[in-house]
Formats: structure tokens, sequence, C-alpha cells
């Protein structure tokens, strides 16, 4: 142990391979723990900094520049996850909820500093911190399908207001702090930081769709243009005297519109969750002294007054705003548990205000106390909670479409019937074309309409280069192969052989041209998001025009018998999936598994709903198909699903909608699922 501190001690390698081991293994024993993965980073910091093992330096020079990178990092992320498109949604209502939520808490927050002897500077700055919230449990009203419950959406639309609003008055304050004060520096302060706020919002948004556009094919540019608008943004907000997280936030915010939902912004999100964020957390770890927190928390008011006055105010806000717009108790509560997670903006903000001198260490201790008991009760409460929202009843009569096309989203040509139903299935693996194409034939079959086999060869800069020419040679032979499939199917296809930089654009560009109305991709697990699906088809599925099918199927498409649709709820954006799976039913004379698993802390009026629904539904099928509903309440929706596959030959699922909370990835059920199921599977994704 002595030979590991001294050698960290000179060389930067090993302070970074232990945060690695740290980053790797921590955060997934403490969730199987049921605690936050966070908890975890930071309590191997005390472990490993100078309380514990003084293994790990928080003045090193690899951790000052790699936790400085993190703080950066974690509040571009919180501007670059902030929902735009909700926030339009319910402007006005948002704005509403965002000021309760803020100033309600911003007053509790001052006056807790006031009572506890801070000057009138640092007991604002103390309310700012009251004032944001982290949208921790998104996964779960995602999950849930109550999205788009508008007490839902203006929660989320008022993050927008709260996070600008807190760092804001955190650049002010240390802007105070760091001179002597008078009006005139204050306005001067408050001129160059809505100048700036101005060039950054409109000028990286309009520079970076001018980049886009531009360059639409270099991923790794775009990538690269997106960190270089973070941290000009941050080195901009230190030179006009206000802290980088401002400047990091605001830039998220500015390229939001600009990356959407594309692969650009998984790439950005995915080095900031795996490496710098958790290193960020760990730093927090370091700083913390065992000795000084527990003597804070000896003198336990200040701790109890951070934590009961920010958990009562965010209550009141809610209330306040639930009370404006007649929402019912338990749209109010899943309001306030929606708001309640202190993660994000407010570590980074108590940090810099630590290190500035303006917050005690006992201040910074309570917010880490804070921070453990809001992301822990918020999400808590938000699974009880949003399980008895109201949830748009789903709209059996949509589910007798003519085509898959006109339940999913999809362009103007799938309403038109005159238009054949087209499945493009592309083919590159000799091994599993032939299920592939099998799988498109009989969804196609049924529609009475035609499958594109599409195959996809590399360009090179010379077109007679000899690579190409062997390229081309195998695309031919996978078309000449799937025509032959087809053609034993009675089926048409028509190929398509393209040549193109991208494999994913080729194919994307291809079904939009052929009017696309299902892709069928084949997947082969190999590990983790591109570990999961591989960047090909997570870039076809952030970029198609129409539904992607990405399947596995482990036995011949014509010999499934058995298919389990697993829901979570049932509302519209259930019924592509159990569309797909009525097709597939109705040409192999296959039987239908439909598990419902309803949250133990789902309403009995509600379940009661879910039932009635499944009954009707086997009503409407019983004359076509063979359909057995099942609805299941259990808190592990992973293993009812699991269980009822090792009974099935396919399972259909809906596309995961991956998103983190504070730059830490939290899991989503489909996900989990894929990671475990023995059966084949079809993941059908709909378009961005």
């Amino acid at each position: 142990m002595t030979l590991l501190v001294t050698t960290s001690a000179t060389e930067p390698l090993v302070p970074f391979a232990i945060l690695l081991v740290v980053i790797f293994a921590i955060p997934p024993l403490f969730e199987r723990l049921r605690l936050p993965g966070l908890v975890g980073l930071l309590a191997a910091g005390v472990i490993l900094g100078s309380n514990g093992f003084q293994v790990l330096s928080k003045d090193s020079e690899t951790m000052k520049l790699l936790s400085g990178i993190g703080l950066v990092y974690l509040m571009f992320v919180a501007g670059l996850e902030v929902d735009l498109e909700q926030f339009r949604k319910t402007r006005n209502r948002s704005l509403t909820f965002g000021w309760f939520t803020f100033i309600v808490p911003m007053i509790f927050g001052t006056i807790v500093g006031r009572l506890f002897n801070f000057d009138w500077n640092a007991s604002i700055l103390i309310g700012s911190l009251f004032a944001s919230h982290t949208l921790l449990a998104y996964p779960i009203v995602s999950r849930l399908g109550v999205v788009s419950n508008e007490a839902v959406t203006i929660t989320i639309g008022a993050t927008i207001f709260t996070d600008i609003g807190s760092l804001l008055v955190l650049a002010v304050c240390v802007g105070i702090h760091q001179g002597d004060f008078s009006v005139w520096k204050l306005g001067t302060l408050l001129l160059s930081l809505t100048i700036y706020s101005a060039a950054v919002l409109f000028g990286f948004d309009y520079a970076g769709k001018e980049y886009f556009r531009r360059s639409p094919e270099n991923e790794g540019n775009q990538f690269l243009f997106v960190l270089l608008a973070v941290f000009l943004s941050a080195l901009g907000a230190q030179l006009i005297g206000v802290e980088k997280i401002v400047g990091a936030f605001l830039a998220g915010l500015a390229v939001n519109d600009v990356v959407g939902d594309g692969p650009v912004k998984e790439k950005v999100v995915f080095v900031g969750s795996v490496l710098f964020i958790p290193i960020f957390f760990v730093d927090m770890g370091l700083i913390v002294d065992v000795k000084g927190f527990i003597a804070s928390l000896s003198s336990i008011w200040l701790t109890l007054a951070i934590v009961l006055g920010l958990i009562s105010s965010k209550f009141i806000a809610a209330w306040i705003t639930k009370t404006i717009f007649r929402y019912t108790p338990l749209e109010g509560l899943a309001m306030w548990s929606l708001s309640l997670p202190q993660v994000a903006a407010t570590l980074a903000a108590t940090l810099v205000g630590y290190r500035e001198g303006l917050l005690t260490e006992g201040v910074l201790n309570s917010v880490i106390v804070l921070m453990i008991v809001t992301s822990t009760l918020g999400p808590l409460i938000t699974s009880r909670v949003a399980a008895r929202l109201k949830v748009p009843q789903v709209e059996l009569e949509a589910e007798e479409s003519e085509t898959l096309g006109e339940i999913s989203p999809s362009d103007s040509a799938s309403a038109d019937l005159s238009v054949r139903f087209t499945v493009v299935v592309p083919v590159a693996n000799p091994q599993t074309e032939n299920y592939l194409v099998q799988m498109a034939a009989l969804i196609a079959r049924h529609e009475n309409g035609r499958i594109v086999p599409i195959s996809i060869a590399k360009a090179h800069a010379h077109m007679d280069a000899p690579e190409l020419g062997k390229a081309l040679q195998r695309s031919e032979k996978c078309l000449e192969t799937a025509e032959q499939i087809a053609q034993s199917m009675e089926i048409t296809a028509e190929s398509l052989l393209r040549i193109d930089d991208n494999f994913a654009h080729g194919i994307s560009r291809a079904s939009r041209e052929e009017n696309a109305n299902l892709i069928v991709l084949g997947w082969s697990p190999g590990g983790i998001k591109a570990r999961l699906f591989g960047s090909v088809i997570s870039n076809v599925l952030s970029s198609a025009h129409c539904p992607v099918a990405v399947t596995r199927l482990l036995i011949s498409a014509t010999e499934i018998k058995h298919i389990l649709v697993p829901l979570y709820n049932l509302s519209n954006e259930s019924l592509p999936i159990l569309r797909l799976a009525k097709i597939l039913a109705e040409v192999n004379q296959a039987q239908v598994q439909i598990l419902l698993v309803c949250d133990r802390s789902t309403s009995v009026a509600q379940i009661s709903s879910y039932r009635s629904q499944l009954e009707l539904l086997t009503q409407k099928w019983r004359n076509e198909v063979q359909v057995e509903t099942q609805l299941v309440v259990d808190s592990d929706p992973v293993k009812s699903i699991l269980k009822a596959a090792q009974n099935t030959e396919l399972a259909i699922l809906r596309s995961p909608r991956q998103r983190s909370a504070a730059g830490l990835v939290i899991s989503d059920v489909t996900t989990q699922i894929l990671q475990r199921i023995t059966c084949s599977v079809i993941m059908l994704g709909e378009p961005q």
C-alpha cells in the first residue's frame, strides 16, 4: 500500500488507473444494495482520500484536471438533457411551476442561511442551492408511460427555468464576493452576463446548425465541435467574471436542438457518464473531511434545516401549482417527487461556493447528505405515485389499421394506400440473412407488399480500389441469396446495392427513397449499447423516418408459434408492437401472450381499468388469432418478463428511451431484458 501511495504521487497514470477501477466496480455494487451509484463514488473518494488509504489526493494535478473537466461536463449534460420540446408544449405552465419551485425554495434557503448566521450573500447562495432540481426519476415516468401527463410535462419543462435561475444567482453571488460590492459593479456584471448568455445561446445554436448541415457525415468532427462549444463557453464565462459551470450549462442548452437525440448526443453523454462525471463525484468524496463531517452532523441542526427546508419548500411549490391548475393530489405529489432530487446543479454550485469561501464545510457536508436523501427519496416516491397517475387510454380501434406503418409515426407515404407496403431489410451477414429475410417477407406478404433487400458497400477514395470490388461481390452474393429466399416465400423482392461512406446513413437514405414502412435489421449481441446494439443499429434507430425492427432470431421466422408481448402500461405507444405481434400470429397461426406488468403501487382502479382493456382486446382478436392476456403486479418487471420468456419463442419489445440523470446512466427495463433474455427478440423502435 505504501508503494502504491508513493507511486501515485509521482506517476499520473496510477491515480487514473485507480479511478477507472473505482468507476467500473463501485457503482454496480451500490446499485445492488439499492443505493444510487453516485453514493458509492463519493464513499470511494472518502476511503481512498486523505482520511482513508491516502491513495488519491485532491491536490494532485491529475485529480484537479479530471475533476474540473467532470464539473464542466456535469453541467453541460444537465443543459443538454433539458427537454426543450416538452418545455415548448406547455411553456406558460412550465414557467409558472418553474417560478414557484424556484422562488419558494430560494426563500426557505435564504432563511436557513440567516438563521445560522451566514451573511446575506452566502444565505442567498444557499437559497439558490434549494432552487434547482435534477430529473433523476425521469426513467421511471418514461417506463410507466405517464410522460404525457401534463403535471409531469410541466415539471420536466420547469427544469430549464430553475437551473438557469440558480446558476445566475450563483454567478452574481460569486461576483459580489470577489470584489467590492456596488450597484455599478452589479449592473455591469448582470449586463455582461446577459450579453454573454445571448452570444452563447444564439451563437453556438446557429454555428452548430450550420456546421452539422455542412458536415453531415463526419460524426467525429461533430463530436469535437460540441466539446469545443462546451469549453469555449466555460472559458468565456470565466473571462466575464462568472463561474465556468454557468457557461457549460448554457452551452448544453445552445447545442440541444443541434444534436437532438442522435448518435452525437449519445457519444457526448456516454463519454461524460462513464468517465469524467464519475471522477467529479470521487473528487467530491476526497474533499470530505470525515472528522469534520462527523462533527458537523453532531451539531445536526444545520443539516436538518437544509434537508427539511428543501423537502418542505419543494412540496409547497408543487402544491401551489397543483391548486392553481386544478391538478389531482396524485399529480401534485408527482410534481413534488420529480422536483425533489438535488444532484447536478446543486452539487456543482455548492462546490464552487465552498472553493470561493462563501460556504462552509458544514454546508458542503449537509448538501452531500441532502443529495443522498433526495436522490433516494424522490425516485422512491415517484415510483409509487406515477404508477397511479392517469394514463392516456389506448385507442384499440387503431390496431385494426390496414398497415403497420399507419400505427407508428411515419412519413406521408405511409398514409397513401396507393403506395405498396415496403419492408427494407439490410443484408450483410450470410449466417443470419436467411432468418432475417424470412421475417421481412412474412410481414410484407401479410400486408400485400414487397421487400427491398439492401446491401451497402463501403465507399473508398478510388472507385477502382480492389477492396471496393470485393465488397461489391459480397453484396451481390447476399442480395442474390435474399432474392432466392423471397422467391421461395412468394413475395416480390427488389434488391438494392449502394455504395456509401456510412452504413447507417446508407440504410436510412435508401429507406426514405423507397418510402419504406418498416426496416428489419439484424442484431447479434456483443456487449452494451454498441455493446448493446452496435453503432450501425443505434444510428439507424436515431435517423430512420419509419419504425425499425431490431431482430435477433434463433429459429426460422416461419417456425414461431408462441409470441410474448410484455407491456409496462396500456397506451397508444403500445399499439405498434401489438400490431406487429398480431401480424406474425396471423401468418404463422401462432399464439400471442400479452403480459402487462404493473408496479405494486398501481391503484386498484387503474388495475381494474387495465383488466377491462385487456378483455376488450381479447374479444377483438378472438376470431383472428389465439390470444392470452395476463396482468401481473410485481415491483421487479424484469424478473416477471424473463420468467414468461422462458416458455416462448419470440418476445417483442419496445425500444428503450435511453436517458441519463446527472450524467449517470439509469438502466432501462428493456435494456436489462435484452442483456438476459434467451429467446428470439424483436425490438421495435419508433422514428425520433
